[in-house]
């Protein structure tokens, strides 16, 4: 039992009834929670702490290492990254996230509200501890295509912009490194249906990581990898050469100051 959430509801005069009717879910939802190890989802989880005048942590504690264990889904895919001899990976609205500078990247995942401050040092961490992989010694073909906007959003600033837009023109001289940016002008494109992407094995398999705002989906059937290698090549061929990418890349970045 949630002896917290149990105790939330008697102090509040509400039942999971109640509950579940201020919220908008079924009643068995509700009585679900009480079960301890239920978590509700982020958006439900806030509600529901505000109509019980809570703190979420109060009634629901140790949410950030829960959070953590529940990225072993991620797992997977990190072992397919580290194993890769070429990544190509398309992002329509933020950078790569193994092209990403710390701060950069904590922009990203705080940017929800949703995380503690102790769930996104562990989320950055994990993130900058992959970045390694292009700095090995045998490292893998790495290939990105972005959207111009990514380089135009605002994600933690003008100081962090710029930094970051440096950084990236920076790892980019690296010979295993190629950058192309698909330009404003391109208007409607493949790559508008989301992010993206292809990992290529020594044993030349071929998968696919698609995400959500949930979890992430690693894609190994033929029939959908063939359809992400398709859109790869929808979008490649709009987007600009790499250096001319490269130089798009440090234009932008001197606007940020």
């Amino acid at each position: 039992m949630n002896d917290a959430l149990r105790v939330a509801l008697q102090e509040s005069g509400h039942t999971t009834e109640s509950l579940a009717a201020q919220i908008g879910v079924d009643p068995k939802t509700t009585d679900r929670w009480l079960r301890q190890g239920r978590i509700p989802h982020p958006t439900h989880r806030a509600t529901a702490a505000a109509i019980l005048d809570r703190d979420e942590q109060d009634i629901w504690p140790d949410i950030s290492r829960r959070r953590l264990r529940d990225l072993v889904w991620f797992r997977p895919w990190q072992d397919i990254e580290r194993e890769a001899i070429e990544l190509r990976w398309f992002e329509p609205n933020v950078l790569p996230g193994l092209l990403q500078t710390e701060a950069y990247a904590r922009a990203v995942l705080s940017a929800s509200g949703r995380r503690t401050p102790d769930e996104v040092d562990a989320l950055v961490a994990q993130r900058l501890s992959r970045q390694g992989i292009l700095r090995r010694e045998s490292p893998p073909w790495f290939t990105a295509i972005v959207d111009e906007c990514a380089l135009r959003r605002p994600v933690g600033g003008p100081g962090v912009m710029r930094e970051q837009l440096l950084a990236l023109a920076d790892v980019c001289s690296l010979p295993h490194v190629r950058l192309h940016v698909v330009p404003w002008s391109t208007g409607a494109y493949a790559g508008l249906d989301g992010r993206f992407v292809i990992a290529t094995s020594a044993d030349h398999r071929t998968g696919a990581y698609l995400d959500t705002q949930l979890q992430g989906q690693v894609v190994s059937e033929p029939g959908d990898v063939a359809a992400i290698l398709a859109a790869w090549e929808d979008v490649r061929v709009e987007a600009l050469p790499h250096r001319q990418s490269v130089d798009l890349v440090r234009e932008v970045a001197e606007t940020w100051t």
